[in-house]
């Protein structure tokens, strides 16, 4: 969710600042040209000022040929000391006075309007603006002579633009620096505000993880969020007080059935026996009667375990599961000797992983137990031990009937046995306890066929800690 969230968040930020980014850009470009658009108009109205006193005195006398010469070196000094091509020009283009000698207003669309516009007595106030990749650009201002209120001349100004497209980039530079300290500060918020909203999110993740994988204890702090998450964490943890009450109940009744009616059964068991005294040596019905008995003793005691598997606590440690595998792989091979099944163990002898030790034994007591049963005379069982990923899998592969797909689906239930198997000893819960001691310390059971028949079951433990001590 935080990779989601969080660029959506940088995304609506950045816009946000881009948004306001590039009118400010524009609007700093336009006021820097601006500033220099208005110093050329009022160095324009001086130089008309003069034009005016020149024109003034008439053509052709000693004191005009004089103004004119004073006109002409305000203008070269001006051009020498700002760079700035400057001249008064007559309606006709010719001139009355220029700098540097050949300079003309430029005949571009541009210069042809402003032209035009201060021949009708309107100042170049709002010239095409020059960016600062434009490195030719540069800056035509015309303003016009006005005497006795007639338009006789203008003034014309061509101005270099590199000191202005200078200061527009180093503004410009200046606003990308503040964007990205902005955006900075922005991602850093957007950080905070994510995992202020998820972090609750991941807490009751994990809490509803460590539920789903049998830690029943599990449940989500409070504090911290916003408050519709904090009445979500208040629901989660009285939905799991409430699902760990009801389980502890059945728990608690499966326990006390189990451990109740041992008793009876047994004095049952003992009148049954006594009975037997009284009738013939060999009587089936006694015989059937002793079998059912012992069934269902077998039942009250899984029921027993698979209650207390349930409800313990796994202690888990760092354990050698190469070793216990060959352990347990050795106390059964007498039986599977005495079955004519061979026995193997193969893959890595020494191969280590989490797990409760006890609870793992009892588990792949059960897995091999099952593969011997099923396994004819003269097949082959093997035990497998190997790391893959982030677990560490013992695979205990039979040359059995196998199970069908239907039947893979219901393996491992409670009760559950295949129709086939009905005459087979067990009470159907041997998997089921295995896999409640498994899922305790983060292990699990899996179930897959064995071609060409058989069935291979995989006890996996996880390589790391769980529970992250």
């Amino acid at each position: 969710m935080r990779a989601r969230l969080l660029p959506l968040l940088v995304i609506l930020m950045a816009g946000t600042l881009l948004a306001l980014g590039f009118p400010l850009a524009v609007s700093l470009a336009a006021g820097q040209q601006q500033r220099v658009v208005v110093d050329r108009i009022d160095d324009s109205a001086r130089f008309a000022a003069l034009a005016q006193f020149v024109i003034d005195a008439g053509s052709g006398s000693t004191n005009a040929d004089e103004r004119r010469m004073t006109l002409q070196l305000e203008l070269a000094r001006y051009q020498e000391l700002y760079g700035v091509r400057v001249g008064v020009f007559f309606r006709d283009d010719s001139n009355l006075a220029r700098s540097p000698g050949g300079w003309q207003i430029p005949k571009s669309k541009e210069g042809r309007q402003a032209f035009q516009e201060a021949l009708a007595g309107r100042r170049s106030h709002d010239p095409p603006q020059v960016w600062p990749w434009q490195t030719d650009g540069r800056l035509l201002v015309i303003s016009p002579v006005v005497l006795d209120g007639d338009v006789v001349a203008v003034v014309a100004t061509d101005s270099p633009t590199d000191l202005m497209r200078g200061r527009i980039l180093q503004g410009w530079l200046l606003i990308a620096g503040g964007l990205a300290a902005a955006m900075l500060v922005a991602f850093g918020a957007a950080l905070r505000l994510t995992s202020w909203v998820l972090k609750p999110v991941q807490t009751l993740d994990a809490a509803a993880h460590g539920i789903a994988t049998g830690r029943m204890n599990s449940r989500v702090a409070t504090a911290g969020g916003p408050p519709e998450l904090q009445r979500l964490a208040r629901s989660f943890n009285e939905m799991a007080d409430n699902v760990e009450e009801v389980l502890e109940q059945q728990r608690a009744f499966v326990a006390d059935a189990s451990h109740q009616l041992r008793n009876p059964l047994a004095a049952l068991l003992l009148r049954i026996e006594l009975l037997a005294l009284e009738l013939p040596e060999g009587n089936e019905e006694i015989a059937s009667v002793r079998t059912e008995g012992k069934r269902l003793t077998q039942v009250l005691d899984d029921l027993l375990d698979l209650a207390l598997a349930e409800h313990a606590s796994a202690e888990i440690s760092l354990t050698d599961i190469g070793a216990l595998a060959a352990e347990r792989v050795a106390a059964w091979r007498p039986y599977a000797e005495e079955k004519g099944v061979r026995l193997t163990e193969t893959g890595r002898t020494a191969l280590t992983g989490w797990a409760d030790p006890i609870a793992l034994s009892s588990a792949l007591d059960a897995v091999i137990d099952n593969a011997l049963k099923f396994t004819p005379a003269g097949e082959e069982v093997e035990v497998s031990v190997a790391a893959e990923g982030r677990s560490v899998r013992v695979v205990v592969a039979d040359r059995g009937p196998g199970l069908t797909e239907d039947e893979l689906l219901r393996v491992g239930d409670r009760f559950w046995r295949s129709g086939r198997h009905q005459n087979v000893k067990g009470s159907g819960l041997g998997l089921s306890i295995s896999r409640a001691l498994l899922a305790a310390g983060g292990g699990s059971l899996s179930y897959e066929k064995n071609p060409p028949h058989g069935l291979r079951v995989t006890v996996a433990v996880p390589r790391t800690d769980p529970h992250g001590a």
